[in-house]
């Protein structure tokens, strides 16, 4: 027991007065003659015994009363170490993940502890709060209570021990201040738990879901790009027991245009792949029907009307089959012969064909170096006689190896690597008894690089390094037939294909990403990514052709969104949150080290209570006081 003023007590020491008077208190008795003195001796006796009694009765009664009164005034009370610390100071971690989603007991489970907050705060000390994406530092309880409730799911997520350090942020200075970290979370596992700090008190509640499954779709990307189609690839993946189908819708600018399901009964994860049209824009949405964690069930992605690809012939040969090739209305195509080159041309381009050149000036291949640098892609068709150093000098640069000596001989042209991509998609089954076209001459070469067409022999006939193409053969009619070949049309309409980088159909919120758009900007001019409900102005720079624009944590919402300038249109971009929390995975915050856990916030709060409370006891003094003054009446009355 402790008192709150305790120099009260020293007038405990003004009992000794009624004792030492009542000691010292000498009362005469007169005396009365009677004739029968015997009998009046014992009645004598017995008067003084029963006044003495009563004597001391009523000075003790007085004695406790007086007692009572002054231990109600020096106002006892017992308390713990936390209640008698005036200064305390709480913050109270609330994760607001995706992973928050999840179903509990009643309702999703940031809703429930969002809710339970707002019913059992009521101190009147000001506390600090902080989510995955906000903080808030010594508010009162009311400012916490009104905005408590507007708290939203975020993809942010903190890990354990960057909830300690962003708690020891929010904490004061002060060595002797009681520190209570209040952490609220399903403890999605990311790390293990970290040590305590000895001056910190961690409590913590583990929110749980009551079904721990989940359906994700983790990514789309494209498989293969055709003429008229692009085919995609979807990729989902789950968690804890799922028995059913699960229906997959795919929209095209909120029009659903296609529809499958797949059935996870057995795999923990699938593929399905879908055919679009690729001649028109493609604002896409994939979207699933999974209760359990509604975050990951869409996933946008959006594929712009595709540009001409611009295609450079370079001649010294006759050009008109290529000519024939790429006069489509998907291609700009451009001729121009060695000698009338204009150099400005080529970073502007997408593919580039060297056509039969003699020879390749030092100058042409380091444009064509940086050109290919820039992710451009080169076709080189050597002539029947070449300059075999300057042709060598490129090939290495461009990792293709190393040509030798031509070698007069008839070959055909026997083998396709079907697994090659240029001819991915283009047969229905492996051909092998179809026309076979042939040369007259060929180089022999040293390679680095994958055969997509070889000779009877093996020798190659068709190499490919990254985005570059070598011939090892003269296509002019008096060398080949190659040109006349059913064949020719989707080797090099494919190479053509495959020198756009295939488009990035979504970018992920958090991430940085750099997004190049092809356009010009006056001095003043700014892009901006907008939705139908929202805008904002991304980080940018701007280049000779190209403006670079750099986004991270904008924008908050996923979905599609465009490109604009003004009031012009540029583009379609998407944004997907990032898939992290789809597998659920949770530690258990009964394993982590000195940290007291309760299963409910209503525990959590009522041992909170508990431990602030105050017990007062005098109150009670008083009563007793009252009690012996009542007694001490009661005996001056009734006692003879």
């Amino acid at each position: 027991m402790q008192f709150k003023h305790p120099e009260i007590l020293y007038a405990l020491f003004l009992l000794l007065i009624p004792i030492f008077i009542h000691l010292f208190q000498l009362r005469r008795f007169q005396k009365v003659d009677f004739t029968n003195v015997a009998f009046l001796k014992k009645v004598i006796i017995q008067t003084r015994k029963s006044s003495q009694l009563k004597k001391w009765l009523t000075l003790l009664m007085r004695l406790f009363a007086l007692a009572c009164i002054i231990f109600a005034f020096a106002q006892p009370f017992t308390a713990s170490k936390t209640a008698l610390n005036t200064k305390k100071e709480t913050v109270v971690y609330i994760d607001n993940s995706f992973s928050m989603q999840a179903k509990g007991t009643k309702g999703p489970m940031l809703q429930r502890v969002l809710q339970d907050l707002y019913d059992k705060t009521s101190s009147t000390e000001k506390l600090s709060w902080f989510t995955n994406n906000a903080e808030k530092k010594n508010v009162s309880a009311q400012d916490f209570k009104n905005e408590v409730l507007s708290i939203t799911y975020t993809q942010e997520q903190l890990s354990p021990s960057q909830v300690l350090l962003k708690a020891n942020q929010l904490f004061s200075k002060e060595k002797d201040a009681t520190k209570r970290l209040i952490y609220l979370s399903d403890f999605q596992q990311q790390e293990a738990f970290p040590k305590i700090p000895n001056d910190l008190l961690v409590e913590t509640v583990q929110l749980k879901p009551i079904k721990v499954s989940n359906i994700a779709i983790d990514s789309v990307s494209i498989v293969s790009k055709k003429a008229s189609t692009t085919q995609l690839k979807v990729n989902f993946s789950k968690s804890g027991e799922v028995n059913t189908e699960i229906p997959i819708s795919l929209f095209n600018n909120k029009k659903l245009v296609a529809k499958t399901a797949v059935n996870f009964s057995e795999n923990t994860s699938g593929t399905i792949t879908f055919d679009i049209d690729n001649t028109e824009e493609f604002i896409g949405k994939l979207s699933l029907n999974e209760p359990n964690l509604p975050y990951d069930n869409s996933l946008f992605f959006s594929i712009n009307k595709p540009e001409k690809m611009k295609v450079l012939a370079i001649n010294e040969a006759d050009g008109r089959f290529l000519q024939r090739l790429f006069e489509k209305e998907e291609f700009q195509f451009t001729q121009q012969t060695f000698k009338t080159l204009n150099y400005n041309q080529i970073p502007e381009q997408n593919f580039i064909v060297l056509n039969e050149l003699k020879e390749i000036p030092a100058s042409l291949i380091t444009a064509l170096k940086s050109f290919s640098d820039e992710g451009g892609s080169v076709f080189i068709i050597p002539a029947q006689e070449i300059d075999l150093s300057s042709y060598n000098s490129l090939l290495v640069i461009m990792g293709l190896g190393s040509l030798s000596e031509p070698t007069i001989q008839e070959k055909k042209i026997t083998k396709i690597n079907f697994s090659h991509p240029l001819f991915k998609g283009v047969f229905e089954q492996e051909v092998t008894n179809f026309q076979y076209p042939k040369v007259n001459s060929f180089y022999s070469v040293q390679r680095n690089a994958t055969p997509a067409i070889s000779f009877e022999d093996n020798q190659p006939f068709l190499l490919q390094k990254n985005k570059s193409f070598l011939l090892t053969a003269a296509l002019n009619t008096g060398n080949s037939n190659f040109v006349n070949s059913p064949l020719v049309v989707p080797t090099i309409y494919n190479m053509a294909l495959q020198s756009l980088a295939l488009p990035q159909l979504y970018y992920t919120i958090g991430a940085q990403n750099t997004i190049a758009i092809p356009i010009k900007l006056g001095p003043d001019e700014i892009l901006t990514i907008k939705d139908s409900t929202s805008q904002f102005i991304p980080l940018q720079q701007t280049k000779a052709n190209y403006v670079s624009l750099t986004t991270m944590d904008s924008p908050n919402l996923s979905g599609n969104y465009q490109i604009t300038k003004g009031n012009e249109f540029l583009e379609n971009i998407s944004f997907n949150y990032n898939r992290n929390e789809s597998k659920l995975h949770y530690l258990n915050s009964e394993d982590w080290e000195d940290a007291q856990v309760y299963k409910s916030i209503d525990d959590l709060f009522e041992s909170i209570a508990e431990a602030n409370t105050i017990n007062s006891f005098w109150k009670w003094f008083v009563i007793f006081a009252l009690l012996f003054l009542l007694i001490e009446m009661l005996i001056l009355k009734f006692h003879k």
